[in-house]
C-alpha cells in the first residue's frame, strides 16, 4: 500500500508522519521538494521524491503508476494572499492542477483521493453561525477561497461520475514549524513569534495578523488526514478540521509569555485584520472519521517550540 502526496510541504509531511508510523509507504510529488525540510520532519525514512508539477497530467499518471499508489493525498497549491498576488498562475496550479489529480486518479484506478481544502471556502459575507457546519454556503469572493470552492465542486463532479472514494478536509489556520513559502499569514505569524521568543527579540507582527483566529496544530491535521485516508467510506464528503476554539491575539501573546516571560512584539504598519467570531463544527469528523484534536493551543506551542529547539528551524 502506497500513498502519493502532492506537495512536500507543511501538511503533506504532517500526513506522512502518520502514514509512515502505521507502516504505509509514501511518495511525494512536488516541483521543488526541499530535502532538508523533509528530513527535519521525517528523519531518515526512505521516502521517494518525484519532481513534478500538478499542471502536468502525464507526470502525475506516471508517478501514480510507477509507485502503484492506492491512495492520493492532494495538498499541493498556492494559498492565502499569494493567490491574489499571482492570480493567473496560482489559479492554474490550484484549479487545473486539481483537475489533473482527479483525472490521474481516474485513469490509474487509485481507490481513494483525500483532498485538503480550507475553512476559507465559507462565505463570510453572509450571516454566519457561531459554529460553522460543513453545509454552510461556499464562496467568499476572494481568489483563494473561490479557487478552493472550485476545486471542491470539480472533485464532487469527478467522484459522482467515476466512483472513486473522495474525502476532503477543511483545516482551520494551521500552525507548524515550517517555511510558509506558499502562503498562510496566520501560520507565518505564529512561526515568527516562536522564533522571536527563542531568539529573545521582539516579534514582528503584520497589523493584519492581530485578529482572533481558530488555530490547529499540523500534527492534528496529519491525524485527520490519516483518518480520512483510512476510515470506512463516510456519509459526507467534506469535514472541518479545527479545534472549535477561538484564540485572540492577546490570548496568544499571554500563552507565549508562559514560555518566554520577556516575550514582546512590534506591530508593523498596515490594515488591521478582522476578528473571527465563529469556529468550525468538528462533530462530523469525530462521529464519522473517529478523529478529534489531540492538542490545545498551549500544548501545541509547547511541542512546536521543543521541535525547533531540538531539531532546528524549518
Amino acid at each position: 500500500m502506497t500513498t502519493l502526496i502532492t506537495g512536500a510541504g507543511l501538511i503533506g509531511t504532517a500526513f506522512a508522519q502518520k502514514a509512515l508510523a502505521r507502516g504505509e509507504g509514501v511518495v511525494f510529488f512536488d516541483p521543488e521538494p526541499r530535502e532538508t525540510f523533509i528530513r527535519l520532519k521525517l528523519g531518515d525514512a526512505n521516502v521517494p521524491l518525484v519532481r513534478g508539477d500538478v499542471r502536468n497530467l502525464p507526470d502525475l499518471i506516471d508517478a501514480m503508476q510507477t509507485h502503484k499508489a492506492t491512495t492520493v493525498v492532494h495538498t499541493a497549491g498556492i494559498i492565502g494572499g499569494n493567490v491574489d498576488a499571482m492570480m493567473y498562475p496560482a489559479l492554474q496550479i490550484n484549479v487545473m492542477g486539481t483537475i489533473n489529480v482527479a483525472e490521474a486518479v481516474r485513469l490509474t484506478g487509485v481507490r481513494r483521493l483525500v483532498h485538503v481544502s480550507t475553512f476559507g471556502v465559507y462565505d463570510m459575507r453572509r450571516d454566519v453561525p457561531k459554529i460553522m457546519p460543513e453545509d454552510f454556503h461556499r464562496g467568499h469572493g476572494r481568489a483563494y477561497g473561490n479557487s478552493k470552492v472550485a476545486k471542491e465542486l470539480l472533485l464532487e463532479a469527478y467522484q459522482a461520475k467515476y466512483g472513486f472514494e473522495l474525502v476532503g478536509v477543511r483545516p482551520a489556520n494551521v500552525i507548524v514549524n515550517g517555511h510558509f513559502w506558499s502562503g498562510s499569514g496566520g501560520g507565518g505569524k505564529v512561526h515568527e513569534m516562536v522564533l522571536a521568543g527563542i531568539d529573545g527579540r521582539p516579534a514582528q507582527i503584520p497589523a493584519g495578523q492581530t485578529m482572533a483566529n481558530e488555530y490547529i496544530y499540523a500534527k492534528d491535521i496529519g491525524g485527520i488526514l490519516d483518518a480520512a485516508a483510512t476510515a470506512p467510506v463516510p456519509k459526507q464528503l467534506w469535514f472541518n478540521g479545527g479545534t472549535g476554539v477561538l484564540t485572540s491575539f492577546d490570548e496568544l501573546v499571554d500563552i507565549f509569555k508562559t514560555f518566554f516571560p520577556r516575550f514582546s512584539y512590534e506591530v508593523l504598519p498596515g490594515r488591521k485584520g478582522h476578528d473571527r467570531d465563529n469556529v468550525l463544527d468538528i462533530s462530523a469528523a469525530r462521529a464519522q472519521l473517529g478523529w478529534k484534536p489531540a492538542y490545545d493551543m498551549k500544548s501545541a506551542l509547547a511541542d512546536y517550540i521543543d521541535e525547533v529547539r531540538t531539531h532546528g528551524r524549518a
